[in-house]
């Protein structure tokens, strides 16, 4: 697919040469690539990109551990939509402790929350 509109004609890949567990350390990945058209999904332990999954993912949408991005689902997320399993923080905000301006979870802070101790 050569010949992507010129807003999805670019991407950038990077992989650390060090991994453990079958990942690389680290995984950027941005954009498309320009041979199949496909999205880059950055998967690392630490992964960086507009899509990745990883212990810890620094993305727009991301899963893994620890979690920072737009949409993220994790045991910790920050984000603006965060669904945390432990902690979560963000506009949207899940988990055990909630921190956002609609939270729900057990440990709430926020503008609108949902909990059994909410402040």
């Amino acid at each position: 697919m050569k010949n992507l509109p010129s807003c999805l004609g670019w991407g950038f890949e990077w992989r650390s040469k060090l991994s453990a567990f079958g990942l690389p350390l680290v995984h950027i990945a941005l954009g498309v690539n320009r041979d199949t058209g496909k999205l880059l999904i950055a998967k690392g332990i630490i992964a960086i990109g507009i899509f990745g999954t990883g212990v810890v993912a620094i993305t727009m949408v991301g899963i893994g551990v620890v979690v920072f991005g737009q949409f993220a689902l994790g045991v910790i997320a920050i984000a603006q939509f965060a669904i945390g399993i432990v902690f979560g923080l963000g506009q949207f905000a899940t988990g055990l402790i909630a921190i956002g301006q609609f939270a729900f979870g057990k440990y709430v802070l926020a503008q609108f929350g949902c909990g059994k101790y909410i402040l």
